[in-house]
């Protein structure tokens, strides 16, 4: 996991849109409009809250630049030099202490006209000083324009650095250039490194991954290092210099033998010896490369005694400064490898040479630390005793043959003397593959899956599981004869629709009385079909009386009766229509009332209706369509009115009502819209030019 990431830092505006963002968003977070009327105090809170407002603004943004981009002596030594030599150091920090001093700045410059706002004595004045306020906020931040932009190439620039783990298992690469570094870790990893053939192909740092024994290691390309002194070289090879100083990590040192480069081996050398500082304390290897173009032994023995030279300076500096190696161990460790990147020839071997050599450096060091000792503190390693010697559990050279069961060696001992020839040692199963091809293959065979019940008689296992539903067994409900039956009534229902078959019924012969018999057959048909139909888009959603809803039994025929009386109903039929349904059960009909509509539960001529004595308009104003339509229709039964004039006084009553309603030009009851009588949209809005005074 990388320890930095710098592709999170956000984008860092000009100065022009700095102030545009602030400002604009002042404008929108806050009030905007001064009413006429206001106490001086709430003017001085208004313009004090839109002075707060943006210098709170000026201080988050301003704040997040400065926490986004990386405090140079608070991070990795490798990043602050890799920061130094990329962007220079100093330019920098002088960028982002510019910023921490406009934020200071705005801070003092709102607290001091806050503290003038709290003093003024109109409109006027305060705004002025609103306006004063925001525009010295903005003159600070105008003269920070070149760090902002400064910052933003910065920014651009970090986005685009590999994410390097200083910490990590990692292999650097380095050498002259054009030498085969970039084609070496394209090799050994997933990167695709842009190779050419001339020299600075590879201008930055560029990394790969590779996994090695399990674990996850980054292999680091430099850009190639000539060899001059440290002042002249540039900012492509002091990357590589950076790299080579900071990182722990197996260096690789490339030496091009054939000299397609454009440099000698003596020059390679060189630049060996100058750098070899740099590769104190870490894993070193020498390797030469492209010896597909030339081989070590075509080389001059000059040539040949540079490169053993180079080998064992390299064992001497990965063993470390003062640390002498004897001839055994210089003879292990100087040894020059040779690869071929272009054949692939040597090219695993380098890799796993380097890896080895670095987790082993890896480990030395981490014993040589000072966790290690108050870690093998509380580790204890049991080691096994001997059983046989005297400090062992058993008696001295006691025996301990191997356990083999007797039934194994009965059948062992059985099958040498020839008992069962016939019969093998172990019987063998037919497995459910061979059951599959022997029964008709894939898509076919069906595997059994009840075979292997483990039940108290086996021969339950292909019994035909009961469906139980709530504690019974559906089984036990069902006729044992009910296919006969079934069976039966079928035959039945073929002989009748055999003998049925030839008839076909001539109108012209019925009677005057059977054809009147089956219009009403015809005209009943039609009324239960409708009333079907009207039953089933409602639901059956008839009113049903829930029990809980009279638990003492209050709602009988004797509480009908009183209602009804009190209605000037006459419930002698009802009554005695009730009470004989109660007796022999009620028959779920729907009879049709007086107006011409179904009333349930109550038959023609239960109730008397006394037909209304007057008609009466609902208001005089009113129109004769309106008076009419609600005068002339008689109550119905159920809904509560006694009688016509009962029902007329109630249409007054609601008409009174809704006069109130109808003056406010309210929709309802339920209507508590409240109108805006002064739309925001259309009477605010940014002014022109000459317009703001009044603000």
């Amino acid at each position: 996991m990388p320890l930095y990431n710098f592709k999170t830092i956000k984008v860092v505006p000009t100065g022009k849109d700095f102030i545009d963002i602030v400002l604009s968003r002042t404008q929108r977070q806050t009030p905007t409009v001064v009413h006429n009327g206001w106490a001086i105090t709430r003017i001085r809170s208004f313009y004090m809250r839109k002075v707060k407002y943006t210098q709170s603004n000026w201080g988050e943004k301003l704040t997040q630049i400065l926490d986004d981009f990386p405090k140079v002596d608070d991070i990795h030594p490798f990043y602050a030099d890799l920061l130094n030599v990329l962007y220079d150091k100093d330019h920098f920090k002088l960028a982002l202490g510019q910023l921490n001093m406009a934020r200071n700045l705005i801070g003092k410059v709102a607290q001091d006209y806050v503290r003038l706002l709290k003093y003024g004595d109109s409109l006027y004045r305060c705004k002025q000083l609103k306006r004063a306020a925001l525009g010295r906020m903005c003159t600070i931040m105008k003269k920070q324009t070149a760090s902002l932009a400064y910052l933003e190439q910065v920014r651009q620039h970090m986005s685009r650095l590999p994410s390097i783990d200083p910490n990590t298992r990692t292999l650097l690469v380095c050498g002259y250039p054009n030498v085969g570094k970039s084609s070496f870790m394209n090799k050994i990893t997933r990167a695709d490194v842009d190779v050419q053939p001339y020299a600075f192909t590879t201008k930055s740092l560029f990394i790969g991954h590779m996994d090695y024994k399990y674990l996850r290691w980054q292999v680091i390309d430099t850009p190639g290092i000539l060899d001059r002194p440290l002042e002249e070289r540039n900012t492509i090879e002091m990357q590589s210099v950076t790299a080579l100083a900071h990182l722990r990590a197996a260096v690789l040192y490339i030496v091009d033998i054939s000299e397609q480069c454009g440099y000698t081996i003596a020059q390679q050398a060189a630049l060996f010896h100058s750098i070899k500082p740099l590769f104190a304390s870490k894993p070193l290897l020498v390797v030469a490369n492209k010896t597909d173009a030339a081989s070590l032994e075509a080389l001059s023995p000059e040539d040949q005694a540079i490169l053993r030279e180079l080998v064992v300076e390299a064992a001497k500096t990965s063993a470390g400064a003062g640390v002498v190696l004897d001839a055994e161990a210089l003879a292990r460790e100087a040894n020059l490898q040779k690869m071929s990147t272009l054949t692939e020839e040597g090219v695993m071997d380098v890799k796993q040479l380097a890896c080895d050599r670095l987790l082993a450096s890896r480990v030395e060091m981490k014993l040589q630390g000072k966790r290690v000792k108050d870690i093998t503190n509380r580790i204890h390693v049991a080691q096994p005793q001997s059983r046989d010697g005297s400090g062992g559990a058993a008696e001295p050279s006691s025996a301990r043959p191997t356990c083999i069961p007797a039934s194994v060696l009965a059948k062992r001992a059985a099958a040498t003397s020839g008992a069962m020839p016939s019969q093998p040692a172990l019987d063998a199963e037919e497995t459910e593959l061979q059951l599959q091809e022997r029964l008709g293959g894939a898509g076919v065979y069906s595997a059994d899956l009840r075979k292997r019940w483990q039940l108290a008689n086996p021969g339950w296992k292909y019994d035909i599981a009961p469906e139980i539903i709530e504690g019974h067994n559906i089984a036990d409900f069902i006729d044992p004869d009910i296919e006969a039956k079934l069976a039966a009534l079928e035959a039945e229902e073929d002989a009748l629709a055999a003998a049925s078959e030839g008839i076909d019924m001539d109108l012209d012969e019925l009677t005057p009385e059977e054809m009147e018999l089956l219009s009403q057959i015809k005209d009943r048909r039609r009324v239960l079909v409708a009333a079907h139909r009207r039953r089933k888009s409602a639901a059956n959603n008839n009113p049903v009386m829930p029990r809980g809803r009279d638990v003492e039994r209050n709602i009988n025929t004797d509480e009908m009766k009183k209602s009804l009386d009190w209605m000037g109903y006459n419930t002698e039929k009802a009554v005695s229509r009730a009470r004989g349904q109660s007796r022999l059960g009620r028959k779920r009909t729907r009879s049709e009332g007086p107006a011409g509509m179904d009333v349930d539960g109550v038959a023609d001529g239960d109730v008397d209706m006394e037909p209304p004595k007057k008609r009466i308009h609902s208001s005089k104003s009113r129109s004769m369509s309106r008076g009419r339509a609600l005068s002339i229709a008689e109550p119905g039964a159920g809904k509560g009115f006694r009688d016509a004039s009962q029902r007329n006084k109630a249409v007054k009553i609601s008409d009174k009502a809704m006069r109130k309603r109808g003056k406010q030009a309210r929709r309802g009851e339920g209507d508590r819209h409240i109108p805006d009588l002064k739309p925001k949209h259309l009477l605010t809005g940014k002014r022109g030019k000459g317009k703001t005074d009044r603000r």
